[in-house]
């Protein structure tokens, strides 16, 4: 079962004013890995992330059309916090879960499309890694 702890959400919903960005990964319609930051990552529910893709035209977009499957890696040396999440991704079309999904991305990504043009995503996640170790699983 999947349910992310305090401290997990609160570090998630604070990476980018923490100075500490989360990774992901997709996988490209050819098959090749995609690394990137996400500054709009946050907690959607105890089981759910989400991001706000903010390039209509976003490769990440295209990559989760193609393949679902994405890869977080959140790291803070200072609390020797390391967490890698990984889940199956989807673009949300609905105007409530886009509007929240937006809403709820720190106020810097939303200035960056105040005109709501990118994507919403909102991510399922199957496990949580810590130190090599799955501690939950869906």
């Amino acid at each position: 079962m999947i349910d992310l702890t305090e401290e997990m959400q609160q570090a998630i919903n604070d990476s980018l004013a923490d100075g500490r960005p989360v990774v992901f990964a997709s996988v490209s319609p050819d098959g090749q890995p995609r690394l990137g930051f996400v500054g709009s990552i946050h907690v959607h529910s105890a089981d759910q992330l989400s991001v706000w893709l903010r390039k209509a035209d976003s490769t990440s977009a295209e990559n989760i059309r193609n393949n679902p499957h994405l890869a977080f890696l959140y790291r803070n040396p200072d609390k020797r916090q390391t967490w890698q999440f990984q889940g199956r991704a989807r673009i949300v079309d609905d105007a409530a879960t886009r509007q929240r999904v937006f809403d709820d991305a720190p106020e810097v990504e939303r200035n960056f499309d105040q005109e709501m043009q990118g994507h919403a995503v909102v991510i399922d996640l199957d496990r949580v890694i810590e130190r090599g170790q799955v501690i939950m699983e869906r």
